[in-house]
């Protein structure tokens, strides 16, 4: 008799955007003349950079010829992409990344799902409430937490993120095997500075732990004192393993590219003591499992590191930061305390009243979709998310729309 993982089973009945998408589109069917604006789920909305689709396009004509034909490449991505990544993204910024020490991927959600893989099941975990939910459902889904108990699994050592402390949580006094980050943060926008992230990188050598940090939303920064990487803090590529994207970088929902750092120095260790390497775990993981990004993505990425790329990509990350200054501006002239959106493209919203309800009453009363921030955990309740993502239009026409709803 076949049997199912039952692990599954604790988890909830839905992803919280499936769950959230049910709704939208209910309410669409049910309001045909009632045009919803959706400013929930982070995908982006304006085309990628001219400099992308050029590459793009030279890359796919060197596929229709046998000379220039490519067929499966290296499942680590080309040497040009890593090369460029590893130039521009971390030595330009005073870290010491080596191009093999970058994997490119198809995207930083099913990074951050896979790499548990290559740790123990009974690795202590630690990650922050709220949190982007692939975090907490890929270690239930592996058998590293016990059953939810009032809105928390079991077996997790969860750090608060609440108005009290900036949505940036506290190194915690028990110790922990596996951290996750996420800064600027998805959900609350919040960010770590230099100090905060010096603490994590301090706790993790004590209790001999590996940080899991995300940072697919580091090109919003516009603060200089604010760091874009885990590897700006002195000991961080002995306990680090960070996970970026293309896709709020440059607009590459659609196309799938990302990619993880995993340094050469960064260890873990056996039941008998012994340290062995992350970086040939995953490398032996990534080949098994994954056959690489296309050709034409790779070089539509590696586009982004031009300075025209670099030029457009800034610019599309500046667009949404003025939706986001607009959004922070109008929910803040409304009564209501936010974070986020200056260095990040979500504005976290303490509503002070249920998520869901909050939720419900946008959609119904401005035809307006944002996330309930109970969906992000225990902590996220009382609050909403709302996504700069979307057209300038649109997000002026939602602000109306919601003045009009709230008063």
């Amino acid at each position: 008799m076949i049997r199912i993982n039952e692990n599954y089973t604790k988890l909830k009945a839905s992803y919280l955007f499936a769950d959230i998408a049910k709704r939208v589109s209910a309410f669409a069917a049910a309001h045909p003349g009632r045009p919803v604006i959706r400013l929930g789920i982070g995908d982006v909305t304006e085309p990628l950079p001219p400099a992308c689709i050029e590459a793009l396009h030279a890359a796919t004509d060197e596929m229709g010829k046998r000379a220039t034909f490519r067929g499966y490449g290296p499942e680590q991505g080309y040497p040009f992409l890593r090369e460029a990544v590893a130039a521009h993204d971390y030595a330009a910024r005073g870290c010491h990344i080596e191009p093999d020490e970058i994997f490119v991927s198809d995207g930083a959600k099913c990074d951050c799902g896979n790499i548990q893989e290559i740790f123990a099941t009974d690795a202590r975990l630690a990650i922050p409430d709220p949190v982007y939910p692939v975090y907490v459902d890929t270690n239930v889904m592996a058998g590293r937490t016990g059953p939810s108990v009032d809105g928390r699994y079991e077996g997790i050592l969860y750090l608060d993120s609440t108005p009290s402390n900036g949505y940036v949580p506290a190194v915690p006094a028990a110790p922990a095997d596996l951290v996750y980050l996420c800064f600027p943060n998805n959900p609350t926008g919040a960010v770590a500075t230099k100090a905060q992230l010096a603490a994590w990188v301090d706790y993790a050598r004590r209790n001999r732990a590996v940080i899991l940090f995300d940072s697919a939303y580091e090109a919003y920064i516009r603060d200089p004192q604010i760091p874009h990487s885990i590897y700006e803090i002195e000991g961080a590529r002995d306990v680090a393993i960070e996970f970026r994207s293309f896709s709020k970088t440059a607009g590459f929902t659609g196309m799938r590219c990302a990619y993880a750092v995993v340094p050469k120095t960064v260890t873990a260790w056996d039941k008998q003591g012994r340290p062995h390497a992350l970086h040939g775990l995953w490398n032996r993981r990534h080949t098994t499992k994954f056959n690489g990004v296309s050709y034409p993505v790779q070089r539509a990425a590696a586009a982004v590191f031009t300075d025209a790329g670099r030029s457009q990509a800034r610019a599309l990350t500046d667009f949404y930061l003025g939706n986001a200054k607009l959004i922070r501006s109008a929910m803040a002239g409304l009564g209501f305390t936010c974070a986020g959106g200056e260095n990040a493209p979500y504005i976290w919203v303490n509503v002070g009243r249920d998520s869901w309800e909050f939720f419900d009453l946008l959609l119904e009363k401005a035809q307006v979709v944002c996330t309930p921030g109970a969906g992000f955990g225990k902590c996220g309740e009382g609050h909403v998310r709302i996504s700069a993502f979307n057209s300038r239009e649109n997000v002026e026409q939602a602000l109306e729309r919601i003045a009009a709803a709230l008063r």
